[in-house]
């Protein structure tokens, strides 16, 4: 007896399906996406207290020069003051009454340099060396041992070392070439740190978060954040500036907290400004920038004065004559009679005003003129700081 067996057919995927998927993702590099917000890092836009910088200066004698360095006997006499007390420092004995010294190889120099936050004695920061009398280049120079103050008064790095300069300057007998700036250089990990600036930040009950750009809007959405991700009542707004953290709630340290809420990211609220800067001819407008409904004209006058003198000669073997000079001036007066009208609607955004402007085929000179008259008018919600 012989049974037959019959399988049934295994069922395949409705092709309509794979083919409605692929249609599906086809389209989504089509479709308009949501807009990007510019998020920022907290660490980015405000500071920690007691997470602080603080300046050094310092006042010392670069040696070495191939002689560039000041003139101590007519215009720096400060330099051969200085350089006399550290030759008498070093045991050296100088007559400054009969003391003839004119090297040509020294300069006075300011020191300048910043010290990090929590910096350790021992370690190594960067400095920056600038030319203090009329020498004319530090190029080859060391720096001799020099004492970096705070502003205590307290002696806190001391700095020294070869100069390295980013400028040049080779002077010849008819030209001289004069790159960069030769009187100023930098000393990596020039100075050694010989104070601590004291700040015993591990036992804070409470700390503050300053916004580099102060604004009540930006304050209080990182409040916001803070209490969301840490827990309600961590922190608190001050004022437009300051966000004060609540260590004691939180539960740790200072160093744990600022690690959990740093990289929380936050979307900065900024105020409508319009930055111009007459000299550059530079503008920068906003994004909050609004402009109501206003009719702008701009009209291209162009004056130009040109002066030919020409020089009227006597008759040769003139004995009476004289050479003279005959101004003729001529003068052009032009006006672009294609400007037109241009109307721009209540409440444009920051994108149609520059295309509105573009149209005008206005330059940066006339647009700060156009941005000054529309605020007059009372048209701009915005401020405008002329700097």
């Amino acid at each position: 007896m012989t049974i037959n067996v019959f399988h049934r057919p295994h069922r395949r995927p409705h092709r309509w399906l794979h083919a409605l998927v692929a249609l599906a993702v086809a389209l989504s590099g089509f479709l308009p996406s949501a807009p990007a917000h510019a998020l920022s890092r907290i660490k980015d836009i405000a500071e920690f207290e007691g997470v602080r910088e603080n300046q050094l200066v310092g006042y010392g004698l670069v040696v070495g020069l191939d002689g560039t360095g000041d003139d101590v006997k007519k215009k720096s006499p400060f330099t051969r003051e200085s350089l006399i007390g550290m030759l008498e420092r070093l045991g050296v004995k100088v007559n400054q009454a009969n003391a003839d010294l004119e090297p040509k190889n020294v300069a006075a120099v300011m020191v300048t340099a910043t010290l990090p936050a929590f910096a350790r004695q021992g370690a190594e920061i960067d400095i920056t060396v600038s030319s203090l009398g009329d020498a004319s280049s530090l190029q080859g120079g060391t720096l001799l041992a020099t004492p970096m103050l705070g502003a205590d008064g307290e002696v806190y790095a001391v700095g020294q070392g070869q100069l390295t300069i980013g400028g040049f300057k080779v002077t010849g007998a008819a030209e001289t070439v004069v790159r960069g700036v030769p009187t100023s250089g930098r000393i990596t990990r020039g100075a050694i740190v010989e104070r601590e600036v004291p700040f015993d930040f591990k036992t804070l009950q409470t700390m503050k978060i300053a916004l580099r750009n102060p604004d009540f809007t930006t304050a209080r959405r990182i409040t916001d954040a803070i209490n969301e991700f840490v827990g309600a009542g961590t922190a608190s707004t001050l004022d437009s500036g300051t966000v004060q953290l609540n260590v004691a709630q939180y539960g740790g340290d200072p160093t744990s907290l600022i690690t959990d809420i740093e990289q929380l990211p936050i979307e900065p609220d900024q105020q409508a400004k319009v930055i111009i800067d007459e000299n550059t001819g530079v503008v920068v407008i906003g994004q909050n920038v609004r402009i109501s409904k206003v009719a702008i004209a701009q009209g291209n006058l162009t004056i130009r004065v040109t002066e030919t003198p020409q020089v009227s000669q006597p008759s040769p073997f003139s004995a009476t004559g004289v050479t003279t000079v005959v101004p003729r001036t001529d003068i052009q007066v032009q006006e672009d009679p294609n400007r037109k009208l241009a109307v721009l609607n209540d409440g444009v955004t920051l994108e149609d005003l520059v295309a509105g402007l573009n149209s005008l085929g206005v330059g940066p000179r006339d647009l700060i003129s156009i941005l000054q008259s529309i605020k007059s008018a009372g048209a701009m919600q915005a401020d405008i700081m002329v700097q």
